[in-house]
């Protein structure tokens, strides 16, 4: 149980996380490298994906691969579209459905990726 409780909070977490750096006007933001924002996303989703699907796994063991698969594309989705109307508030910030569609990639290839490698 304790398992499962750790696996679900690192879950929320992760989505503190998402939130705060969502809230950093779009100004503030530098520039690092081409093509940061969609790289960022990418991989931010995909860690959240990760955890989603460690965390789905740990409280259904026995969870088919197309249901765990399907689910944690389905969550990035919609933290991604909930995270893209939050910025719709932060100045400076705007909404991208290309955002969310990378996050759902990301949410994607970290769920197939740990379900693939669990089989």
């Amino acid at each position: 149980m304790v398992k499962i409780m750790k696996s679900w909070l690192i879950v929320i977490m992760w989505m503190a996380v998402i939130f705060c750096f969502s809230s950093v006007p779009g100004k503030n933001t530098p520039s690092i490298f081409p093509f940061q924002d969609i790289v960022f996303h990418f991989f931010i989703y995909a860690f959240l994906g990760l955890s989603f699907v460690c965390a789905l796994k740990n409280s259904f063991p026995r969870i088919s691969l197309p249901i765990g698969i399907t689910l944690t594309v389905l969550f990035g989705f919609l933290y991604g579209i909930s995270d893209e109307w939050h910025q719709s508030f932060v100045p400076g910030r705007t909404v991208s459905v290309f955002d969310v569609l990378v996050d759902t990639l990301g949410s994607l290839a970290a769920g197939s990726g740990f379900y693939t490698w669990l089989r």
